[in-house]
């Protein structure tokens, strides 16, 4: 089973808060953390933004990123929302078995 972290900002702590429980509560991520505030700068339309956010880091299964992907699209307020899947090669052996066991399938889709 391949896992990945995948990782999304927005703007305000409930807009995290409101992704990662949707995320748990459809069993697509064992587990997501919420760091912030960040100050992200980036490029938007001609111009060098600035802003801070929160960021949520989401602990899955590679072959969720489609339906978490969806689920971040449907809730985040952003035109275009960052979601980038990075691969967890390596886990130590009882992380791995606790992210084997919180993301069995249950009866999804």
């Amino acid at each position: 089973m391949e896992y990945v972290q995948i990782v999304t900002t927005v703007s305000t702590k409930e807009v995290a808060e409101r992704i990662a429980r949707t995320l748990l509560e459809e069993h697509l991520a064992a587990c997501v953390q919420i760091v912030g505030p960040i100050t992200s700068m980036y490029w938007w339309q001609g111009t060098i933004e600035r802003s801070d956010e929160y960021q949520c880091q989401i602990k899955s299964r590679a072959d969720h990123f489609n339906r978490i992907e969806e689920a971040i699209v449907r809730i985040h307020p952003y035109e275009v929302p960052e979601v980038v899947a990075l691969p967890m090669p390596l886990c130590s052996g009882g992380y791995a078995n606790w992210l084997r066991e919180e993301l069995k399938d249950r009866g999804q889709p």
